[in-house]
């Protein structure tokens, strides 16, 4: 059965071609494209003189032709003489602030840096919460804001959530440790809950942790009033995104299985249709062919 790939997928792949081309001509940097090894698909990017772009600013210049359309996606001039493009985003207001980003968690996972792919490609403002901030930068120059800093102070917290719209939660412990989402207008969570409730024996006791973090979140985000979006999975594979379809069936989650670069894909697709009030649904890969998401969103809410 056909089935549709998503956009995302297919910008990766330009951009690893582009890779190639570009790879002879430069000798500043080392990438690897998140789709050049099914195990290890991580984007890293390093600049060999100070205050050199990115590897990552160079391929999406040399995609779209140059420095002039850097802007169309969001970012600001690489080439400035002042070097401000490298401070932090400006201390506006609270009241004059535009919610215009997106903020995810665990911008340094697999699934975190796939999703933030999607959303510079897509020309959203990303922040990202990152451990390591340096190397954040250096995979992703001036297109995402890398934040670090522990939520549970609010301080920072205020500071994380300073123009944006919505939450994406990659992988489960951020909610939890958030005292507030004020100003937020949609959150979705990636949650692997299923798959930790069915497990058992050994199992059971190495994801004891990371249940408890996900039913945290999901108590958090339910009680705060925020319209909320949770993508259940069942077990996330390595698997290439892409080829198979999906399955919505209640209960799928039990025996199924997702790629993790399709798990991305469902997060970034329901960012844009924000519930009422709240959509959880299932999803794993299967044979349903998907061609309009926001209709399948539609369907999932009524069915709730």
């Amino acid at each position: 059965m056909a089935t549709v790939v998503p956009s995302s997928i297919s910008s990766y792949k330009l951009l690893q071609t582009s890779h190639d081309n570009l790879l002879t001509n430069s000798n500043s940097c080392i990438y690897r494209s998140p789709l050049s090894n099914p195990k290890k698909r991580h984007a890293i990017c390093f600049s060999s003189k100070k205050g050199k772009p990115g590897f990552f600013d160079v391929i999406l210049d040399y995609i779209e032709g140059g420095p002039k359309l850097r802007k169309w996606y969001g970012a600001p001039d690489l080439y400035a003489d002042d070097g401000s493009n490298l401070e932090e985003a400006d201390k506006s207001s609270e009241e004059d602030e535009v919610r215009d980003a997106v903020l995810v968690t665990d911008g340094d996972s697999e699934i975190g840096q796939t999703i933030i792919l999607s959303l510079i490609i897509k020309r959203i403002r990303v922040k990202a919460l990152v451990k390591d901030k340096r190397a954040a930068i250096e995979s992703f120059g001036t297109y995402v804001e890398s934040i670090t800093g522990d939520p549970k102070d609010s301080s920072f917290l205020k500071k994380s959530l300073r123009g944006v719209r919505a939450i994406i939660c990659p992988n489960e412990g951020f909610l939890s440790k958030a005292e507030s989402l004020k100003g937020v207008q949609h959150v979705v969570i990636l949650s692997q809950l299923s798959v930790y409730r069915a497990s058992s024996g050994v199992q059971a006791i190495m994801s004891s942790n990371a249940r408890n973090l996900a039913e945290q979140d999901e108590s958090i985000v339910v009680a705060s009033g925020i319209p909320y979006t949770i993508v259940r999975t069942g077990v996330l594979t390595n698997d290439r995104g892409g080829k198979p379809g999906f399955s919505f069936e209640k209960g799928c989650t039990t025996n199924g299985s997702l790629s993790k670069e399709d798990a991305a894909f469902v997060c970034i697709e329901a960012l844009d249709v924000v519930p009422e009030k709240e959509l959880v649904f299932e999803v794993v890969n299967g044979e349903e062919n998907v061609s309009n998401w926001k209709d399948q969103f539609e369907k999932l809410m009524q069915q709730a």
